[in-house]
């Protein structure tokens, strides 16, 4: 069997990866003319360090990141609601890590081309659809570099790794959109000194009244000891137009709202003040779909289930539909129907963490605790709501998103 592998993100990447360790061969075609290290951060929670560790790149993932230790929540004015333990010292068998996005792509990119070889991680591709016959498929494809035509690449099947705007979902719904519901979020990095522990992620806020996520990803930056701090800010607005993805964001667009959240802890302001980068996105998904499979073409990862980029899910369900595909196809006698068997093991688990990230989101605790105190300081939080209410509202998403400590042990 050969395998085409149409995107060569986290998803495409870590798919290879798992392919190539259940001695099936494949090849991954990247638009980028050259992989370099761009975006923020990104959470990886246990059940993604899962599937990484399976894959031999969790040493390099935590000599590069930094591994969590504390989840906190807070109101806007700076007054902490819940606490609670994360990876390890939480209980799971897997530790939990912020790293820069750039850094992950690149650990699984040089381990693609050091496992399956460089001849088999093909960079300046795009692949505009594919065709298929009894026999197998053939994808389009362009040079990205110069826009010039190639010729079409053949494989028994192809598996859609492009994105939330893939080439090859677009192929079977052409008309559909991504869905915005108001919120937009800017996301910057800045140099400064370790917040609380140092290894804290802190949920700030929420997207009523603005909402800010922040945690370190790397660790002593520069001879100051300062850690590169990863934040995200966000805010629900009627009437919102839709951001931009990767266009450099405007500080008069949202610094106001945050200007004056300042702490005995942070200044928030002056955080988003130093940032040395920030972009604007939207936070969009797709409503989802009842197929992904159509012949021998199938989607993973953003292509098969963009959802809201929180609680860090994106890429572990990304990475546990590599794997699950990998060991399919790994014992497949035909391929349309190894697809189909793919699509029926996580097209309803992922659709449903689709939704649950539109509906209860991992802050829920912060827009609870906002409604109950009526959006005002409060000098006894148990007097509105118990330490315990607030850990079933924080376990319950954990079930639901698959990563509860039990379901991992």
């Amino acid at each position: 069997m050969e395998v085409a592998i149409a995107g060569g993100g986290i998803g495409g990447l870590s798919l290879a990866l798992n392919l190539h360790k259940r001695g099936v061969s494949c090849r991954v075609y990247e638009t980028a003319p050259e992989i370099r290290e761009l975006g923020v951060g990104i959470t990886l929670l246990p059940h993604a360090m899962r599937e990484l560790a399976t894959l031999g790149v969790q040493e390099a993932i935590a000599a590069a990141g930094i591994e969590n230790r504390e989840s906190c929540f807070f109101n806007r004015f700076g007054q902490l609601l819940y606490k609670e333990p994360r990876g390890k010292f939480a209980g799971y068998s897997y530790p939990e890590y912020g790293i820069h996005r750039g850094k992950l792509h690149k650990i699984l990119y040089d381990e693609a081309r050091k496992v399956l070889g460089e001849a088999r991680i093909v960079t300046n591709r795009q692949c505009l659809g594919v065709d298929q016959d009894d026999k197998g498929i053939a994808l389009r494809m362009r040079e990205t570099s110069s826009g010039a035509d190639l010729p079409p690449v053949r494989a028994d099947v192809a598996i859609a790794c492009d994105g939330v705007n893939s080439a090859l979902r677009k192929q079977h719904y052409p008309d559909e959109q991504v869905a915005f519901a108001g919120i937009n979020t800017w996301r910057g990095v800045t140099r400064h000194k370790p917040i609380l522990t140092g290894r804290t992620y802190m949920r700030v806020g929420s997207i009523r009244t603005g909402k800010i996520v922040i945690y370190p990803i790397i660790d002593k930056v520069d001879d100051q000891g300062n850690q590169l701090i990863n934040w995200m800010a966000e805010i629900q607005t009627a009437n919102a137009a839709i951001n931009d993805w990767n266009k450099t964001g405007k500080l008069e667009d949202f610094l106001p709202i945050y200007e004056n959240w300042k702490y005995d802890w942070l200044d928030v302001g002056e955080l988003i003040r130093n940032a040395d980068q920030i972009l604007e996105y939207p936070m969009v998904d797709k409503d989802p779909v009842d197929r992904w499979t159509f012949g021998r073409v199938t989607f993973l990862g953003d292509a098969a289930h963009p959802m809201y980029p929180r609680g860090s899910n994106g890429a572990a369900q990304a990475l546990i539909d590599a794997r699950t595909l990998a060991d399919i196809l790994a014992k497949a006698t035909d391929c349309p129907a190894a697809l189909k068997e793919y699509e029926a093991a996580r097209l309803a688990p992922a659709s449903k963490v689709v939704r649950t990230n539109r509906e209860f989101p991992p802050d829920f605790i912060n827009i609870k605790v906002e409604e109950l105190t009526g959006d005002k300081p409060f000098a006894n939080l148990d007097d509105y709501i118990s330490q315990g209410e607030l850990r079933t509202l924080s376990d319950d998403y954990k079930k639901i998103a698959g990563f509860a400590v039990e379901s991992l042990r």
